[in-house]
């Protein structure tokens, strides 16, 4: 059940929040908010893997 609910929220952040990656984010310069919508996608993918 857990697994389902973060793979789901994988692909809604995929679709909904934007990816520093193709933008060429220098993680040393970003933002505050940026740094956190990158750890929780971070988050949210390792427990889709897990």
């Amino acid at each position: 059940m857990k697994k389902k609910i973060f793979k789901l929220l994988a692909k809604a952040n995929k679709i909904v929040l934007p990816s520093y990656t193709k933008q060429g984010l220098d993680l040393s310069k970003a933002s505050k908010i940026q740094m956190a919508i990158f750890g929780w996608k971070v988050y949210v993918t390792k427990n889709a893997l897990d």
